[in-house]
This record gives C-alpha cells, structure tokens and sequence, in this order.
C-alpha cells in the first residue's frame, strides 16, 4: 500500500515535511485507490445515531484541511476526522513544531491550530459526494476575543458537511483554551453550540474532545456539564503535557502535546474513569496510543465504541488499519462475542 511503502522513506525527511509530502501524495492518488475490502459484518457498530462499517477511526491532525478525506477512507478507516478547524486561517506556532519520538514511538507536537480556515475547508467539504463518515474538529483562533462565538461561527459553518463534529478544548498548543474544560465555561460553550444546532433544525452529533492531564474533580465536572447538555459523545483524549520518566528520545523535553505508545495507558485510565461516570449515556471514542489490535481492543472493553490513531501511522505505515481490524475480529471471536457492540465497556461490567 502507498503508505506502507513510503513510511520509512518519509521518516528520512523532517516530521513536517513527511507529513506534507505523506498528505499531497495521498491526495494526488485518490482517484486510483480502489476501495477497501468490505468490512467483517462483526466490526460493524451503531454510534452517533451513525451506522460504521468498523470503528477505527483516524484521528484529527493528519487532515487539517479536509483535502483528502475520501482518499483515507480507501485505506480502510471506518471514519475519518478532519481539521482542526477555525474561523479565520492561521499559520499556527513557530517552526520547528513537530518532533518524532523515534525511540519511544511517540511524538510532540505544538503546531497550534495551523489551517486553511473555515471558508476554504468548507469549500473543500461541498464537493464531496458524502461516501463515508467524515467528522469535523473545529477550534478557536489563537488571538480571538471571543473563543465561544469562535465555536459557534465554526459549528455554524461547518456542520452542514459534517457527519458529526468534534469540539476540541483540549490542545495544549492554544494558549488558555484548556480553560474551557472548566464547568462554567464548558457548560456556556456546548449550550451555545446546541442552541444554534436547535435554530438551525440540524441533527449533527457533537463530540467534545478532552485532555487526559484531568484530575477526578474535573473528571466529575466534564461528566456532569457533557451527560446534562443533550451531547452525543466525548473523545478521550487528546495529547498530554506530562513527560513519563521512560521517555528515551532527545526530543523528550520539547513543549508541546505528546502522542503515541506513551499516551496509551493513561489515556486509557481516563476512559475508564469516564465510562464509570457516564455509563452508556454518551457515545466514547478512544484516543491515545493506540497502535496494534490489542490496544484497539483494549479502548473497547474499556468503554470505547470506536477508537481513533495517527502517530502510529507514521511508524507502521496504513496497512496498520487491516492489521488491527483482522486482530479485533480474532479477539472478538476468541472471547465468544459476536459483535462489536458486545465486547464494548465489557471490563467496567
């Protein structure tokens, strides 16, 4: 496959510039990509008030843009998540912002909501032919006054493209918007997004993304303000600001959020403290390391009906996609479940 091909090359070349390359590649082939073949009926789930051939999803980040959404879901992807997203386009931090972990298969990032901005983005997204479930992460300008109404303009503008849209309050790389996580401002933020889905007639799901650097207090909070709002799911969880002690790699001080092998098991305690506070009452997506089929497997007995990744893709290259989904059905079999849907939340029961 193209990816797996080309993703030792591309790790010859700066991290940026991989990923541009990695992307404008993708792009350029997506007329020749055939299809994935179909799906075992066992992976499918019902989530979101979505139908998903399987639930592996790929992450936010790799698409900022939405320029080659449908080319990805030919890798295999049961959905795939574009942006983030803001209103106006920014050039996001200073440079050098990307940095492989290579020892720890890991990375930092800080790239600070880099995009194209709303109107491009949406003017990308109106071609589409709507052929699988592409999801929307929107986020606030770093220098905006206003970040709710931030939110607001792009859930406003974007959702109409959208399968579902994720609310991403949690980047590291945005200068406060963190704060958002706080029960207040958190419970003025999805009241406003909902009061325009209401106006507006829509019925797109929102997902709120959160940080996996949240101490029981906040957890309570999030539980509380997302179960009472009338959203769909959470995605647990973005990067985190902590720096384990196992860390090898010379790049291990660099701000920034960290991704990858490391983030798998704290982000995974997150969820599982997540799903004991919210039940099956919000759909749970999760994030954070996830890069064989035990780990996949691992988010859904956790709680997760569907998982996403990126940083493994730049170490194991897209055929990782058919790996895990070949691997979920083997343990799903083995642990006599005869769907998906069974095996979800199955270690908090």
């Amino acid at each position: 496959m193209l990816m797996d091909v080309g993703a030792a090359l591309m790790r010859t070349l700066p991290p940026e510039t991989a990923h541009r390359t990695t992307l404008r590649l993708v792009r350029l082939a997506a007329p020749v990509l055939p299809p994935p073949p179909a799906d075992d009926p066992r992976l499918a789930i019902a989530a979101l008030g979505l139908h998903f051939a399987n639930p592996i999803g790929l992450a936010a980040g790799f698409d900022k843009n939405a320029e080659a959404p449908d080319a990805m879901l030919k890798f295999g992807f049961g959905f795939v998540e574009c942006g983030t997203v803001t209103p106006k386009p920014q050039d996001g931090n200073p440079r050098p912002r990307l940095f492989r972990l290579t020892e720890d298969c890991a990375v930092i990032n800080r790239m600070g909501f880099n995009n194209d901005g709303m109107e491009r983005v949406a003017a990308r997204l109106v071609q589409r032919k709507r052929h699988g479930i592409v999801g929307i992460n929107i986020g606030a300008n770093k220098t905006s006054e206003d970040r709710i109404a931030d939110y607001r303009a792009g859930f406003a503008r974007l959702a109409p493209f959208a399968d579902y849209v994720t609310v991403n309050i949690s980047s590291p790389n945005t200068p406060g918007l963190r704060g958002l996580q706080n029960k207040d401002e958190l419970e003025r933020l999805l009241a406003t997004l909902l009061e325009e889905r209401a106006e507006r007639g829509w019925r797109v799901p929102l997902v709120l993304k959160i940080a996996p650097d949240l101490d029981e207090h906040a957890l309570d909070d999030i539980a509380a303000v997302t179960l009472a709002s009338g959203i769909e799911g959470l995605i647990v969880s973005n990067t985190t600001i902590a720096r384990p002690q196992s860390l090898k790699s010379p790049h291990a001080k660099e701000p920034g959020g960290l991704s990858g092998a490391p983030l798998f098991v704290p982000s995974t305690e997150v969820l599982k403290q997540m799903r004991a506070r919210v039940g099956a009452r919000l759909v749970l997506i999760g994030a954070g390391g996830v890069g064989s089929g035990a780990e996949a497997y691992a988010k859904i007995r956790a709680g997760a009906s569907l998982v996403q990744l990126y940083t493994a893709l730049v170490y194991q290259g897209a055929g990782l996609v058919a790996r895990i989904k070949r691997d979920l059905v083997q343990r799903l079999a083995r642990d006599d479940f005869g769907s998906l849907a069974e095996a979800v939340g199955a270690d908090t029961r």
